[in-house]
């Protein structure tokens, strides 16, 4: 079970800043932009798909695929409808993902499975969004993660 909840931070001021407490025991501030102390709830669910699919590829990109991944990131954008409640109606997730000789395919693959298998959080999203993925992979060229050629015997 999964578990959360906020409260008013100054109950007697016109402020609405709450904390948030996870039932895994984190906290954090949450706001408007008027307070502009903390983010938004419905920002929190962006992060949270970012998050929720950033775990998913990386680990399926290392487990299962054995790439060497040096950075990794995704970036979520979301657009609103106009009218409340202002759910996310189209969704553009990009994943760049930093590696020695990273394998498209195993990255698509691992993409795939994060958003029809795995991700709770975007399939949570897709009840209202059209989720628009993308990607992009930067070859690493730091030597000292490159294997080590052998010596050659003279």
């Amino acid at each position: 079970m999964i578990t959360a909840k906020v409260e008013l931070t100054q109950p007697l001021r016109q402020q609405r800043q709450f904390v948030a407490q996870t039932g895994s025991g984190h906290n954090l501030l949450l706001d408007d932009v008027v307070g502009g102390t903390g983010p938004k709830p419905i920002e929190l669910v962006a992060a949270g798909l970012a998050g929720c699919t950033a775990f998913d590829v990386v680990t399926v990109l290392r487990q299962k695929y054995h790439q060497k991944i040096t950075g990794y990131e995704v970036r979520v954008e979301a657009d609103q409808a106009e009218r409340p409640p202002q759910v996310f109606t189209d969704v553009r997730i990009h994943h760049v993902v930093a590696g020695i000789d990273i394998d498209v395919a195993a990255l698509q693959e691992a993409i795939r499975l994060s958003e029809e298998k795995y991700c709770s959080v975007g399939a949570m999203v897709q009840k209202t969004a059209n989720l628009h993925t993308t990607y992009e992979i930067v070859d690493e060229k730091t030597e000292w993660m490159k294997p080590v050629a052998e010596a050659v015997q003279s």
